[in-house]
């Protein structure tokens, strides 16, 4: 159960690691990844519509705009991780302490439903992968992320995108730093912290099947 496209791992090795150590943790993540059975969706989706849904992936992903459609068809709000760290201020933005992030998670967690997406796996988020219902892990291909970022950031500088945040050259840069650290370091760290949840984990490279899946259970509500 769960882990429905593991696999997808294989085809990100080439892109992945160039740190020895953590090519072997890859690859002994997908020697994991290959003891799984593939069932296209995963056994959880198939049991019922779920309300605490957590999206991780890194940038570039797909995480917001899978969040919005989800929210949209389900009707469940959903939330930015990068707004819990960061209260949003057109002065400029105030990082909330580690007292007020974590009140403010978990007041989004002891609700009914919910979505909540970003990048984290940190341990002040474990309470909300612990809370979820399902956990939708975006791996999409390492070049589609870099293509995304450029586009991205052009949309923005040309004011065709809205962003949380002031769309920099240094933030540019950094975003493709931080996908880099996704791909070699975060992902291994996130089936290592939360692999015990593999009953509820999706692991999803195109968000085409996600969509299906929802897609069907909007109109079963109609």
């Amino acid at each position: 159960m769960g882990y429905s496209t593991l696999w997808c791992f294989s085809a990100t090795m080439k892109d992945s690691a160039s740190n020895s150590n953590n090519k072997r943790k890859i690859i002994a993540l997908n020697r994991i990844c290959f003891r799984k059975k593939y069932y296209g969706l995963g056994g959880f989706l198939k049991k019922s519509i779920p309300k605490k849904i957590h999206i991780i992936g890194s940038v570039g992903s797909g995480k917001t705009t899978l969040a919005k459609e989800i929210s949209s068809k389900l009707d469940i709000p959903y939330y930015e991780l990068d707004n819990v760290v960061w209260i949003r201020k057109k002065s400029g933005d105030i990082r909330r302490t580690e007292e007020e992030r974590e009140e403010y998670l978990n007041r989004i967690i002891q609700s009914e439903n919910w979505i909540i997406e970003g990048v984290h796996n940190e341990d002040w988020v474990s309470n909300c992968f612990h809370s979820a219902d399902l956990i939708i892990f975006l791996d999409t291909k390492y070049s589609t992320r870099t293509y995304r970022i450029i586009k991205r950031f052009l949309k923005q500088k040309l004011r065709l995108e809205k962003s949380n945040y002031k769309p920099t050259l240094e933030i540019f840069f950094k975003m493709f730093k931080w996908d880099r650290y996704f791909e070699e370091v975060g992902k291994v760290n996130f089936f290592n912290k939360y692999g015990t949840h593999n009953d509820k984990i999706e692991v999803i490279n195109n968000t085409n099947s996600i969509k299906k899946y929802f897609n069907y259970h909007e109109n079963s509500l109609l």
